[in-house]
C-alpha cells in the first residue's frame, strides 16, 4: 500500500536558478501538496530576485501549492521555524525541504514511508534523507536510527516538533539535567546553541530537542540528498564542501527492513569525530552557559 501523501514545506529566498531545480526534483518525486513560503527581501536591491523566486512558486502546475509571500525578511531560523508550525497546525506530519538541494527520483517516497512506519513510536522524533560517509556506521545496508537530527530533506510530526519554542540553550541545559554529555554528538553544537539567536539559525535547537529527550532520527544507509549549489546564500551548508555527497542512493530496497527504534552505537563516536573543536574552547562555552542569566545550573 503506498504511504500517506505528506505536504511538503519548501522554504526559498533569493536564487531562481537553485529553486527551478529543486522544484523540477519535487515534481519528479509525484509530490502534489506544497506550502511554498518565500522569505521578503532585507533591501531594495533583492525585490527583483525575490519577485523572481514568487513567480516561479507561483507558476507550479503539477501540485496543489500555497505560496506564502512574506511581507518582511524573517531569516532562515524564524522562517523555518514560523511555516513547520503553520503546517502542522492542519497536518499530522510534514516533510521539509529548501530551495538548493538536489535528490534522486523515491527520496520523497521513502520519507512518507518511514513518516507513516513511525508515526506512533515515541522516541522516534524525525527522519531525514540525508547521511554522510564520516558519520555513517560501516556495514549498515539498511536505514538506521541516530541520535542527531538532521536539517537537509527531513520529516517529523506534530507531537515531535511541540517544544520548539523554547531556545537550544534551554534544551541543552536540559540535557545537562539528565547527565547527557552536551557535545555528545558534536562539539559543533555547543557553539551553534550559543549562537543561535544572533545567527538567526534553526536546527541546533531541533538537535537539543532530540537530545534532552533521547529522541532519534532515521537515516537512509546511503545519502539520496545533497546541496545543489554552495554559495554565500546556501542555506545549510555555506560555501564548506566537506558535507557535499559525491554519490547519492541507491533507495533501501523493497520491502524496506525497518529497524526497531534504538540507536547505532557508533553514532555519537563519529560525529565526536567529525565535528571536534578543542576542548579548551568547548570547556569555555560551557562555563559562559552555566554563567548565563536565567540558567538552570
Amino acid at each position: 500500500m503506498s504511504p500517506p501523501r505528506v505536504p511538503v514545506a519548501l522554504f526559498a529566498y533569493l536564487r531562481t536558478d537553485c529553486l527551478a531545480r529543486t522544484l523540477g526534483y519535487l515534481e519528479e518525486n509525484g509530490v502534489r501538496l506544497l506550502y511554498a513560503f518565500s522569505d521578503g527581501p532585507r533591501s531594495p536591491a533583492e525585490v527583483e530576485a525575490v519577485d523572481g523566486v514568487r513567480r516561479l512558486l507561483r507558476a507550479v502546475d503539477w501540485a496543489e501549492v500555497t505560496v506564502v509571500e512574506r511581507p518582511v525578511n524573517l531569516g532562515l531560523g524564524v522562517s523555518i521555524r514560523a511555516g513547520v508550525e503553520e503546517v502542522l497546525a492542519t497536518h499530522e506530519s510534514i516533510v521539509v525541504v529548501e530551495d538548493d538541494l538536489e535528490f534522486i527520483p523515491g527520496t520523497y517516497d521513502f520519507v512518507c514511508e518511514a513518516l507513516e512506519r513511525y508515526r506512533d513510536a515515541p522516541d522516534v522524533l524525525s527522519v531525514t534523507a540525508w547521511t554522510h560517509p564520516r558519520t555513517t556506521p560501516a556495514r549498515v545496508d539498511g536505514p538506521y536510527f541516530d541520535g542527531r537530527t538532521e536539517c537537509l530533506f527531513w520529516g517529523t510530526w506534530r507531537r515531535a516538533w511541540r517544544g520548539m519554542e523554547r531556545d537550544a540553550l534551554a534544551h541543552l541545559e536540559d540535557a545537562v539535567a539528565r547527565g547527557i554529555d552536551p557535545a555528545r554528538y558534536g562539539d559543533d553544537l555547543v557553539e551553534m546553541a550559543r549562537n543561535e539567536k544572533a545567527r538567526n539559525i534553526w536546527a541546533v535547537r531541533w538537535s537539543y530537542l532530540h537530545i534532552a529527550r533521547g529522541g532519534l532520527c532515521l537515516r537512509p544507509p546511503h545519502s539520496l540528498v545533497t546541496h545543489a549549489g554552495l554559495d554565500a546564500h546556501a542555506s545549510n551548508a555555506g560555501q564548506d564542501t566537506r558535507w557535499l555527497n559525491a554519490r547519492l542512493g541507491p533507495l533501501p530496497q523493497h520491502p524496506i527492513r525497518w529497524p526497531d527504534p534504538v540507536e547505532h552505537p557508533d553514532c555519537p563516536r563519529l560525529w565526536q569525530g567529525a565535528c571536534r573543536m578543542p576542548r579548551g574552547r568547548v570547556r569555555r562555552l560551557l562555563d559562559w552557559v552555566a554563567r548565563r542569566p536565567g540558567s538552570a545550573r
